[in-house]
């Protein structure tokens, strides 16, 4: 008999393993335990759901299965984009499905991918000049500083004050301000100026990494103990481990204070 981790698995059979396990609490909930309902509509349809939970969950409670565009689930990798309306608002909201809570009268739409046009380049062979954001994102001349982008921003950056530096060449500020950005998307599907803002961003940040910023010393003397070998007895005897056992060092291991 092969053990469970030498089996192969049928494919079906791991997507219902991978559904049973995102299965949200609130499956088991009955009606007479809610105190509170709203009214959201997905693609067009009205479902009654409880009114606290996050929109992921509520189109799970609506009978919606994820397959594709839930990403982390409740954290923050910016996989579940949603854009909606409130009823009686003409404004157009945006937020994360796993954090944005449901309100009634919520129009939603999901936004799994935005499509966006990223620029390819070698930052080996690029100046460390403002230059290079022209050269790849020649649309950041057409910003208007409407600071629609910073609105739609899930994180509250500053995506305009970020773009306002590229524009004027300041990789630095670039880098600190969208340092946080998940790459949702949010802010380029808003922009009039058709802007990418997060790939502009990702650029900056990169040349900055390679010709701005200092290495860290605690970073170069870790590398030096890694080519000496400090860390190959600790390698070896976990990559020996069986799956039981890394479970188990995994639920015990020691966790940083927040």
């Amino acid at each position: 008999m092969k053990r469970e981790k030498d089996k192969v698995l049928d494919p079906q059979e791991v997507m219902e393993r991978i559904a049973t396990a995102g299965k949200p609490v609130v499956a088991g909930i009955e009606e007479k335990d809610v105190k509170h309902w709203a009214t959201i509509y997905i693609m067009g349809r009205g479902y009654r759901v409880p009114a606290d939970l996050t929109i992921l969950t509520a189109i799970e409670y609506a009978g919606y299965k994820f397959i594709r565009g839930c990403g982390c689930r409740e954290g923050f990798c910016g996989a579940c984009s949603t854009v909606y309306r409130l009823e009686g608002d003409y404004k157009l909201h945006t937020g994360m499905a796993c954090q944005t809570r449901v309100e009634d009268g919520m129009y939603l739409v999901q936004i799994p991918f935005t499509p966006a046009v990223k620029a390819a380049y070698d930052i080996n062979r690029e100046e460390y000049k403002v230059n290079v954001f022209f050269k790849y994102y020649p649309e950041l001349a057409r910003c208007i500083s409407c600071n629609t982008c910073t609105k739609s921003c899930p994180q509250g950056l500053q995506v305009m004050d970020y773009i306002q530096a590229a524009i004027k060449g300041d990789f630095k500020k670039v880098a600190d301000e969208s340092f946080d950005c998940i790459q949702c998307g949010l802010c380029a599907l808003r922009c009039p100026a058709e802007i990418v803002q997060y790939n502009v961003a990702q650029l900056g940040r990169r040349m900055y990494g390679k010709y701005g910023g200092r290495e860290p010393e605690h970073l170069i003397e870790r590398i030096r103990e890694i080519d000496a070998g400090a860390f190959n007895q600790e390698m070896d005897e976990i990559t020996s481990l069986d799956r039981a056992e890394l479970e188990k060092r995994y639920a015990e291991r020691r966790r940083e204070a927040d």
